[in-house]
């Protein structure tokens, strides 16, 4: 009982909310890039929410069904096909013995979600499913998946109608405003270097993956020409010597030299991860109490 993957896309994985307790060892994280839409096909299908979930970047993907069971796709706004048939995403179908399903092309955003009922039968590392691979942990020998992979779950006939409320599919701006904490290092840098920080608009580079965003803008100097490496967090912004910031992401390293004007609130991460290169970002100040009070409304909507 399994999907086979007829087209498996340039670049998707099996992740989950990642994988912890591990940063001393050098392992980093990993997890969905974007939890907002990750979780959200969870709750659609009743699933626990660290159930293992494709990410896709690149479409086209084609999976072959050869059981019953539900699925949904959630995330970037992309057309989703069951059998030829144009179907809403945000949305829990039911695929029986036979049926192909696609994710066609990729119109808003940038990494599409699609979960399955109880998820996906696959043994876990390090207590995570989440694919790393340049640790080869994770996912199906700690790659991305392949042509004619095959991804076993549990056969399931019941009866989930479920569906996103529209007012809350986020839509995906061409500009994007982080909530900053400033982090501990902020001293290293002026009043004039953080004014010219908030005030300024950047652009997202190339240089943007799992790992990391590297933005293109003002530049910002520090009075530390370097660091002790020491461990960074999930969103943490780096200013390395060429001024320009670099936002930590899911697969970043775990320990690094550079100093820190702050930290990005995590859930604003989850809407850069669906950022196409060359959109603006800005950023602005939020204190730390503010910062729990969303972040705690965040997960009670998942609870």
């Amino acid at each position: 009982m399994s999907f086979k993957v007829i087209k498996a896309g340039i670049f998707t994985t099996l992740q989950d909310r990642g994988r912890f307790g591990f940063t001393h060892l050098g392992v980093t994280n990993s997890g969905v890039m974007d939890e907002y839409s990750a979780l959200a096909a969870q709750k659609l299908l009743d699933n626990a929410q660290d159930t293992n979930i494709l990410e896709i970047t690149f479409a086209p993907v084609e999976l072959k069904a050869d059981a019953n069971t539900s699925f949904c796709v959630t995330g970037a706004l992309c057309e989703v096909f069951i059998n030829e048939q144009l179907k809403n995403s945000w949305q829990v179908h039911k695929i029986q013995k036979g049926d192909v399903v696609k994710v066609q092309i990729i119109l808003e955003g940038q990494r599409v979600y699609l979960a399955v009922k109880n998820g996906f039968d696959i043994a876990k590392e390090f207590g995570s499913n989440s694919t790393t691979i340049k640790e080869s942990l994770g996912g199906i020998s700690g790659i991305q998946i392949k042509n004619a992979d095959i991804l076993p779950y549990k056969q399931n006939s019941e009866d989930i109608i479920n569906r996103w409320h529209e007012n809350h599919i986020p839509k995906y701006e061409k500009e994007l405003v982080l909530r900053v904490i400033l982090s501990y290092q902020e001293e290293s840098f002026s009043k004039e270097e953080k004014e010219k920080f908030f005030n300024s608009t950047y652009t997202i580079t190339q240089d943007f993956n799992r790992m990391a965003c590297k933005l293109s803008g003002e530049k910002i100097l520090s009075s530390l020409d370097g660091i002790i490496s020491e461990a960074i967090t999930f969103g943490s912004i780096q200013i390395p010597k060429d001024g320009q910031p670099i936002i930590l992401l899911k697969e970043r390293q775990t320990i690094g030299g550079y100093p820190k004007i702050g930290t990005v609130l995590s859930i604003d991460c989850f809407k850069l991860a669906q950022m196409r290169i060359d959109t603006k970002v800005r950023f602005e100040p939020i204190d730390i109490n503010t910062a729990q009070d969303k972040l705690r409304d965040f997960y009670s909507t998942f609870a």
